[in-house]
C-alpha cells in the first residue's frame, strides 16, 4: 500500500466481520496473518489465543453451539489450517457454523511447489473436504460477495464450516474502495404449503403419532413444544436436540433411538414426524443393534434436500427451515384438530394419551441393561448442584451414557463430540468457547476422560489467561478404556491403550487453576459448588473406581 490512509484487504475483512456481528476471533497469529491483526486492533472484536490451532477451532465450535451464531478463526497457512482440520470435520458432521480464515501463498506461487513457507500443494482442496465450501480470494473486490455467501450458508442452508483463504499479495492490497456494508441476510425457506397440509391432516388423524427431533431443529424449541402439546405427541430427541423440550416435560421420552424400548415405540407409531435429523448411526444405532426399521408412515422436514435421500426413506419429504416450517404447520392445525396436552377427547382416535405412552416407555427404559443408576445419580448431582448448566462432553464413558440418560434444561445447554466426528480433546476448548458467549450466571462444565484430556489439556492456560472460568470434570479410568474393551471383545491383546497420565491436579494448579480429586460421589456436590465459587478455571478429577461400584455393561 502506498498511502498511509489506505485500508488493507485484511483490515477490510475485519471491519466486515464486525458488521456481520462477529464479536470474537479465536486464533494464533503468524507471519502470514499479521495484516488481519492490524484490523483487529482497530475493532471491537475480542481475540482469544489458544495454545494450539486445534483449540482455536474447537473454541469456535463451542461458541457457535452455545449461541447459535457463527464464530471465526484466524489461522496461518499450512500447519495452522492443518491443525484445524479435525475440529472442522467435527463441526461439519454436526452442522456448526464456523468461519475459518487463513492465509495462503501469493497468487503467483499457488500450485508451483517451490518450497515456500507453509506451502501445501492445494490448501483449498484440503479444506474443502471439511467445509461447506472453500474459496480463494483473488481480489479484494470479491470480499463482500464471498462473505455474503458464507453468511447465507450460516443463515439459510445446512450450516457448517466455511473456509476463506487470502493470498499473501492480496491480504496487503488496498481495499479502501471495497464496500463496508454487508449484503442483506438471506432468510431461510419454509416447507411446501401443500405438503404441510398433508402432514397436518396425517398428524391429526393418527392413532399413535410421535416426533423425532434432531440438531437441525435447534432454534425451534417454542414451535416443537407447541406442536407436541397441541397434538399430544411424544418427543424423542437426538444428542444435538437435547433441551428442545425441557427436562421433566411429560411428553419428553428422553433416552435415545439407540435403545430397544425407544425403537419399539417408534415401530408402534403410525405417523412419525422427523425434524432436522439425519438418522445417523451415532444417534439411532449407537448400540449396534442394526438399522432402524422404517416407520409405518414417515415425514421428514430438513433444510438440506440431500438429507431426504439418506438413511430413512420418507413417505413425505419437506425441504425447509425447521422453525419456519413448523410455524407454518402450526398455522394449519387450528381448524383441523382440538387436541392438546391433557384434553384429549375420550372418543378421539388416539390409542392412549401421549403422556401415558411416554411414561410407559420411560419405565421400560429403566430396565434396559444399558441404563446405569450410578451414572444417572452423577448426572442428577450435576444438575442439582449447578442449576441451568451448559454441559460439554468428550468421548468418555459417562458421555456415552449421556446419549440416553442426560436431559438438558434448555436448548444449546448440552453438546458433545462422541457422535458425528467423534474426536478426542473436544470438550475442554469447546467449553471455553461456550463460556465466552454464555451469560455469567450459566455454569459451563467440560466432561472429559483422562485420555482425551491429554489432547488439549494446555488450553487450561488459555482459560486462565483469558479469564474463562469453566469447570473441567476429568473422568479418570486410566487409559483408553472403550478401545481396550473393544480389543478384548475381538480377542485382540490390548496394545497402546494403557497410557501413563500426569498428576492432573498438580498440572492444573501449575497452570493457575483450582483443582482437587473427588474421592466419592457423596463429595461431588460440595466440590462442584466450591469450584464454581472460585471464579477461575477449575479441574475436578473423578476416579472412575470411586463413582462406579463395578464394571459397566459394554455394548461390544
Amino acid at each position: 500500500m502506498n498511502s498511509a490512509e489506505a485500508v488493507s484487504c485484511g483490515e477490510r475483512l475485519v471491519g466486515l466481520l464486525e458488521a456481520y456481528g462477529i464479536d470474537t476471533v479465536f486464533g494464533i497469529p503468524g507471519n502470514h496473518t499479521v495484516q488481519l491483526y492490524r484490523g483487529l486492533d482497530n475493532s471491537s472484536i475480542r481475540h482469544i489465543s489458544p495454545r494450539h490451532e486445534q483449540g482455536a477451532a474447537f473454541m469456535a465450535d463451542g461458541y457457535a453451539r452455545a449461541s447459535g451464531r457463527p464464530a471465526a478463526c484466524f489461522l496461518i497457512s499450512g500447519p495452522g489450517l492443518g491443525n484445524a482440520i479435525t475440529p472442522m470435520m467435527q463441526a461439519l458432521a454436526d452442522s456448526v457454523p464456523m468461519l475459518v480464515v487463513t492465509a495462503v501463498a501469493a497468487r503467483r506461487d499457488l500450485g508451483m511447489g517451490e518450497g515456500r513457507l507453509h506451502d501445501v500443494p492445494d490448501q483449498s482442496a484440503l479444506a474443502a473436504q471439511c467445509s461447506r465450501f472453500s474459496h480463494t480470494l483473488m481480489d479484494p473486490e470479491e470480499l463482500p460477495k464471498v462473505l455474503a455467501r458464507a453468511f447465507a450458508v450460516f443463515s439459510s442452508a445446512r450450516p457448517g464450516p466455511v473456509h476463506i483463504q487470502i493470498p499473501l499479495d492480496v491480504i496487503t492490497q488496498d481495499a479502501g474502495a471495497v464496500s463496508t456494508v454487508p449484503w442483506p441476510p438471506v432468510l431461510p425457506p419454509a416447507a411446501n404449503s401443500d405438503g404441510l397440509k398433508t402432514l397436518a391432516e396425517r398428524l391429526c388423524d393418527a392413532e399413535t403419532p410421535m416426533l423425532l427431533v434432531g440438531g437441525g431443529a435447534v432454534g425451534a424449541g417454542a414451535e416443537i413444544r407447541e406442536l407436541a402439546e397441541r397434538l399430544d405427541l411424544p418427543v424423542v430427541t437426538t444428542v444435538n436436540a437435547k433441551g428442545l423440550l425441557p427436562r421433566g416435560h411429560p411428553l419428553l421420552v428422553g433416552g435415545s433411538a439407540s435403545l430397544t424400548t425407544v425403537r419399539q415405540m417408534i415401530a408402534a407409531s403410525d405417523v412419525v414426524l422427523a425434524v432436522g435429523t439425519e438418522f445417523g448411526e451415532t444417534d439411532y444405532d449407537m448400540l449396534f443393534l442394526g438399522e432402524l426399521a422404517n416407520p409405518t408412515w414417515l415425514a421428514r422436514i430438513d433444510i438440506d434436500p440431500a438429507q431426504m435421500c439418506r438413511n430413512q426413506r420418507p413417505h413425505l419429504a419437506l425441504c425447509g427451515d425447521a422453525r419456519q416450517s413448523l410455524a407454518s404447520l402450526l398455522s394449519l392445525l387450528s381448524p383441523l384438530s382440538p387436541l392438546s396436552l391433557g384434553s384429549l377427547p375420550e372418543d378421539g382416535g388416539r390409542k392412549g394419551s401421549g403422556a401415558a405412552r411416554v411414561a410407559a416407555t420411560r419405565a421400560a427404559m429403566l430396565t434396559e441393561k444399558h441404563w446405569n443408576t450410578e451414572i444417572q445419580a452423577f448426572f442428577d448431582d450435576l444438575q442439582e448442584s449447578l442449576p441451568g448448566l451448559c454441559l460439554v462432553g468428550d468421548s468418555t464413558l459417562p458421555t456415552y451414557y449421556a446419549v440416553w440418560q442426560y436431559e438438558a434444561c434448555a436448548e444449546r445447554r448440552y453438546f458433545h463430540s462422541a457422535t458425528g466426528g467423534g474426536t478426542l480433546g473436544y470438550a475442554l476448548p469447546a467449553a471455553l468457547g461456550a463460556r465466552r458467549v454464555l451469560p455469567e450466571e450459566v455454569p459451563v462444565v467440560a466432561l472429559i476422560g483422562d485420555g482425551a484430556a491429554q489432547f488439549t489439556f494446555m488450553e487450561l492456560a488459555s482459560a486462565v489467561q483469558e479469564k474463562l472460568p469453566i469447570i473441567v470434570l476429568l473422568w479418570n479410568n486410566n487409559g483408553y478404556r472403550e478401545i481396550r474393551e473393544g480389543m478384548l471383545a475381538d480377542a485382540i491383546t490390548p496394545i497402546g491403550v494403557d497410557i501413563d497420565a500426569p498428576d492432573f491436579v498438580a498440572a492444573a494448579i501449575a497452570l493457575g487453576c483450582f483443582a482437587r480429586r473427588v474421592a466419592s460421589p457423596d463429595a461431588l456436590p460440595e466440590a462442584l459448588k466450591e469450584a464454581q465459587s472460585k471464579g477461575i478455571p477449575a479441574v475436578l478429577e473423578l476416579p472412575e473406581s470411586a463413582f462406579l461400584s463395578g464394571p459397566v455393561d459394554s455394548w461390544y
